[in-house]
């Protein structure tokens, strides 16, 4: 789908403005398939196939805020991935402040389960199934990786999500998280929806993690990711870490699309380590 094509959003902020022309400049001309899973037309995947598939995927969930962001922004990474065996996807949401949490949540796991019954299709092994986001989809893929109950009221296996990938994700909202904003996907403070979105406070299952952000990110990401980190840990789980140098919170998410960079190598190598 063509971006322009898109109803509108809220006017991106003048310093995420640069991000949204420089993903979609390394995207253009990447190929791609994509399904709808809803009639919203934010409710849609993007699949890039690999030429050589291993049968894993990665279930990838674009930022923005939780009020910016498309699918397609997310297109650059696929051959960094692909050229690797690797399916690569991108989950479309709808976004604040027109839907609030949980909705454009439960967006996401409704397009992750369309994914697992389609990805045969593609060259993908359902059994082999990863998730990741950046920043605000980092947030939604961890939420969903350390939840229950979600899966089962899909159809799906208690363990589908093989593991979870996360650059410069969020992880908590609650008093302390070091967020100078609340979010307004959150909606109303007195829904106390800080608590149910936070996956610090949520961690009911413990699927292996690859956690990544810049060594410039933002502070409290940079914090609430070592201490996500520290709490799977406690949890039983386990957490790789890398830190990527030099790189902000917008170029981390480049460096995650680089072929030649360290983070797509790496992935794709912990991804085949999770049997």
């Amino acid at each position: 789908m063509k971006i322009e094509d898109y109803p509108p959003q809220e006017p991106l902020a003048d310093y995420a403005r640069p991000y949204h022309e420089e993903v979609q400049r390394r995207g253009a001309g990447v190929a791609f398939e994509e399904f709808a899973y809803g009639d919203n037309a934010y409710r849609g995947v993007l699949v890039a196939r690999a030429a050589d598939p291993t049968g894993d995927v990665l279930a990838f969930i674009h930022g923005g805020g939780w009020t910016n962001g498309y699918k397609e922004w997310m297109a650059f990474m696929a051959p960094a991935l692909t050229g690797r065996g690797v399916t690569f996807a991108s989950i479309g949401y709808r976004l604040a402040p027109g839907t609030l949490f949980p909705d454009g949540y439960h967006d996401v796991l409704d397009g992750f389960a369309a994914l697992h019954g389609r990805i045969g299709e593609y060259g993908g092994d359902p059994g082999r199934m990863f998730v990741g986001g950046h920043s605000a989809g980092g947030h939604y893929s961890s939420l969903m990786a350390v939840t229950d109950g979600w899966q089962a009221a899909r159809g799906l296996p208690a363990d589908v999500v093989r593991g979870c990938l996360p650059v410069s994700g969020v992880f908590e909202f609650r008093e302390g998280s070091g967020m100078k904003v609340r979010p307004r996907f959150l909606g109303p403070v007195e829904t106390g929806a800080e608590v149910p979105a936070s996956p610090i406070a949520n961690i009911a299952r413990t699927p292996p993690f690859f956690m990544a952000w810049g060594s410039e990110d933002f502070p409290h990401l940079r914090t609430q990711a070592e201490t996500m980190a520290a709490a799977l840990a406690a949890a039983g789980g386990s957490a790789e870490t890398m830190v990527l140098e030099g790189c902000d919170h917008f170029h981390a998410n480049y460096e995650a699309g680089n072929p030649d960079g360290p983070w797509p190598e790496r992935a794709a190598a912990w991804m085949a380590e999770q049997r």
